[in-house]
């Protein structure tokens, strides 16, 4: 009797462990995933105990720290040969391997103190940027120049180490759905790996995207074009009066010019609205001529018809 009790029991026993298996199972990648987590985040600790994810290393230690960043430069530039200058910086981009992801050209060149601006947004690969700027920057008057870097080295290792704990939580969650023996943990471990799939997707474009604004610098090139060119140098007291002077000579003989410029080339216009106004003038005059005329006809009349009325002598 103690034997079929004995039995009935083993069976009971492992029923229930056949059933808890595959749920047992769907639970284990969880403590994989959390190892995972604490491995990478005592990667990174290392890593910033050893002095390679710090903000103190400095930019020029760059490529020693292996620090991931990011670098806007901007450049604003004076030019009187527009045409050439945009040339210039075109074949400067192809020779440094980069690429324009815009521009934008508008103004006119023949109106009075209308000149031409060009906006340009130039990727640059980060190992030639410092090439790349000192070539432009002699194409033209360089009035303004800004630079910025973003280390963004913290935001990519979390990135990364998400990224690696969702690949090892893919890899547990495919053995496990190779080994689930009914359709619930089936439904159950393809919906959390459809999850899983999402999330790496997610995070392997935001790493993509780092990548790209790391290893490619972002220059923005503004271009104007000037008759005169503004020079940047240190100046004397009398030095900046003659400066000044001359400017304000310049500004004049500009006036002028720009005077005689819109006259003249008003001329036609002005031929036509004078002859209008001619047209008008006489027209007007003779209306004016001829009703007088008509006044002193019936004032004659009218004197003539008061002298008959009059008895005679």
């Amino acid at each position: 009797m103690k034997k079929i009790y004995a039995a009935v029991i083993l069976g009971v026993l492992l029923l229930a462990v056949g059933c808890g298996r595959s749920l047992n199972e769907l639970d284990a990648y969880e403590e994989i995933a959390e190892d995972t987590v604490a491995e990478s985040a005592d990667t990174y600790e290392s890593e910033k105990s050893a002095g390679s994810i710090t903000s103190d290393s400095g930019i020029e230690a760059v490529d020693q720290t292996g620090r991931k960043l990011i670098k806007t430069v901007y450049l604003s530039m004076q030019t009187k040969e527009f045409d050439a200058v945009l040339e210039g910086l075109s074949a400067k981009v192809r020779e440094t391997g980069g690429y324009t992801e815009s521009s934008s050209v508008s103004g006119n060149s023949y109106y009075y103190d209308s000149t031409r601006n060009a906006h340009f947004t130039i990727r640059v690969p980060s190992q030639r940027l410092d090439e790349f700027i000192d070539i432009v920057s002699g194409l033209g008057n360089v009035t303004q120049k800004s630079e910025s870097v973003e280390d963004v080295t913290l935001q990519y290792v979390d990135t990364e180490g998400r990224k690696k704990t969702l690949e090892t939580e893919q890899e547990r969650l495919i053995q496990l759905l190779e080994q689930a023996e009914n359709m619930e943990d089936l439904l159950a471990i393809e919906s959390k790996l459809s999850d899983v799939r999402y999330e790496l997707e997610n995070y392997g474009s935001q790493l993509r995207l780092l990548d790209n604004q790391i290893d490619y610098s972002t220059v923005n090139v503004e271009i104007t074009e000037v008759e005169r060119v503004a020079e940047v140098k240190d100046r004397t007291f009398f030095g900046e009066i003659s400066e000044r002077f001359g400017n304000s000579l310049y500004m004049v003989g500009r006036g002028i010019r720009g005077f005689l410029i819109g006259f003249i080339g008003s001329l036609p216009v002005l031929a036509v609205w004078a002859v209008i106004i001619g047209g008008a003038a006489v027209l007007i005059r003779r209306v004016v001529k001829g009703r007088k005329k008509q006044g002193k006809a019936l004032e004659q009349t009218k004197t003539q018809e008061d002298l008959s009325g009059l008895p005679k002598p």
